[in-house]
């Protein structure tokens, strides 16, 4: 049997409705791709499995944040100044790509080096166009698609380079809703867009693509975890950064080694790996690579990406980050609001500080009707707002600085409660589009006949049960549209197809991933059974007609993980 390639499984997908080119009668536009009606399913499958995972399973709350946001939002989060790829263009024909993607085989890993390694490389080795031009230098392409929010000018705005802000920037409000205790986890689901350089891989570089993210806000002191005993055990592929080898071990002697920084970074890389697996992924095509120091994205102190091996290579499908505080404090600092959280001692504990007392009696002459405001400034702040013996007020909404003339720093002695923090962030960062090319792929077979199949899990496929009477006569089809019906009300899907041989019909539902037939037959009118086909053993049993809705929804079961 010929290896897969992304051509086939793209072939497949257009002719059975999982993947159509978007605007194709327009000649298409690369790295824009549209789901069809199978795809669309397959789609929300993985997207509701995900849910049950994260919502059901880990506790996490959800959200729905808008696609586009102001420019203010993204100079917090960084991506305005270093959301970028390195490109080269043609000075014959125009053309721009990843300059990146043009070493490849030149370099082991080429997406970390600096534009003057990736230019010097270029140079050294002659790198050219495919229609033979020269390439201009390397330079910086920012990756977010710039827009105008309102008429005449309005403001700059962007369309979201990912989900994570959304969330980032409803913290005080989701820390409320989570009765203002760490941990707690938010996820969301939703488009993300990204102006890519060339985006040459079929669905793995998208200009618009879906995303799975999962926000878990921790206690910056503690990162344990306490269903981690529960996987330390389980067995985990990693390809650390200090070597670049691929090791196999335990998550519990990562841990313990330091490979994996911390107990809940190392959990949710396990659940990384039980979704993938349960979705289709074949875990012996699957593992996580450790960022290098010199790819590690702006925001993150350690990140992971789990990594599918498929016709194109080793391919990031999910990125489970430590983003540390940078988040917080980046919009803290820019917006002025309160990210924190409250940690509470366990006993109220005696504590001395240095803190800053007004001098009403020389306040009041020089600022009169403002000192009253003057002095609650100068009391909610501590010792650390003093420079050079002088300390920045507002007046009038003008800064203004005042000297020890009119204040005084003495220690005073407090019982406190506890302290305010400002929480680290888990990330596991889901590309969807990716995912589901994988399971696509993985899926893809051929038989010795020649027929495809795709042998997608029986809780994603898009169509869980093929209906067929043998004939559409002599009351068989009546009985075989009763037990589509009797499907349909369970919530199952299934696909009723009356026409062409049995084996056609089979063939067909086998291309599409169906993972069961059921046909009806002159015995089922005598009888009252059916025969359930398997897809992937081709084995078929004789089951009850009335016992065909609890054959299937008892393989449908997936319990969550204790």
């Amino acid at each position: 049997m010929k290896e897969v390639t992304s051509g086939d499984v793209l072939s497949l997908c257009k002719r059975r409705g999982y993947i159509y080119p978007a605007y194709e009668i327009y000649g298409g536009i690369a790295g824009l791709y549209d789901y069809g009606p199978l795809g669309t399913v397959l789609k929300e499958n993985i997207v509701a499995l995900w849910r049950r995972i994260y919502a059901l399973q880990e506790g996490f709350v959800e959200i729905d944040g808008d696609n586009i946001g102001p420019e203010a939002v993204f100079k917090a989060s960084g991506h305005v100044d270093s959301f970028a790829d390195l490109s080269v263009t043609c000075k014959a024909c125009g053309e721009s790509y990843r300059a990146d993607h043009l070493v490849q085989g030149l370099h082991p890993n080429p997406d970390s080096l600096s534009a003057a390694e990736l230019q010097r490389l270029l140079r050294e080795n002659d790198v050219r166009c495919p229609c033979n031009g020269e390439l201009a230098d390397v330079e910086e392409f920012n990756l977010m698609f710039k827009t105008r929010i309102g008429p005449g000018g309005g403001r700059i705005g962007y369309l979201r380079p990912e989900t994570a802000q959304s969330i980032f920037v409803n913290y005080p409000n989701l820390y409320r809703y989570c009765r203002e205790k760490l941990p707690f986890g938010c996820i969301q689901v939703g488009r993300g867009f990204r102006n890519e350089i060339s985006p040459r891989q079929g669905v793995i570089r998208l200009r618009e693509f879906n995303m799975m993210e999962a926000e878990l806000f921790v206690d910056p002191e503690d990162k344990t975890w306490p269903r981690y005993e529960g996987i330390k055990g389980k067995q985990v592929r990693l390809v650390p950064n200090v070597t670049g080898e691929e090791v196999e071990t335990t998550y519990g002697e990562a841990v313990e080694k330091g490979t994996i920084g911390n107990q809940t970074l190392a959990y949710f890389m396990w659940v990384t790996f039980d979704f993938l697996t349960s979705v289709g992924i074949d875990p012996v095509r699957l593992r996580f690579r450790q960022h290098l120091s010199t790819e590690m994205a702006h925001y993150a102190a350690d990140c992971w990406d789990a990594e599918v091996l498929l016709s194109l290579g080793w391919t990031e499908v999910v990125g489970i980050a430590d983003r540390g505080c940078w988040d917080l404090s980046r919009h803290m600092e820019h917006s002025k609001a309160d990210l924190t959280a409250f940690k509470r001692y366990d006993e109220p504990q005696d504590v001395v500080r240095d803190a800053i007392r007004p001098k009403f009696g020389a306040l009041g002459p020089r600022f009169k009707g403002a000192a009253g405001d003057i002095k609650k400034q100068l009391e909610g702040m501590d010792a650390s707002a003093v420079h050079d013996g002088k300390v920045t007020v507002k007046v009038d909404g003008q800064d203004l600085e005042l000297d020890g003339e009119y204040f005084e720093v003495v220690q005073v002695q407090e019982k406190e409660t506890g302290v305010r923090v400002v929480p680290h962030v888990i990330e596991p960062s889901h590309g969807l589009d990716r995912i589901l090319y994988a399971c696509l792929e993985h899926a893809y077979g051929e038989k010795e006949d020649g027929y495809l199949t795709l042998g997608l899990k029986p809780l994603v496929a898009p169509i869980k049960v093929g209906v067929f009477p043998l004939m559409a006569k002599d009351g068989m089809e009546v009985v075989a549209q009763a037990l589509d019906l009797a499907l349909r009300e369970e919530g199952i899907a299934t696909y009723y197809d009356d026409s062409g041989s049995i084996g056609r019909r089979y063939a067909r539902m086998d291309e599409a991933g169906t993972p069961w037939c059921v046909t009806v037959d002159y015995d089922t009118l005598e009888q009252g059974d059916v025969t359930i086909r398997d897809r992937d053993t081709a084995e078929q049993v004789r089951v009850s007609a009335d016992d065909v809705v609890a054959f299937v929804k008892e393989r449908l079961k997936r319990k969550l993980s204790p």
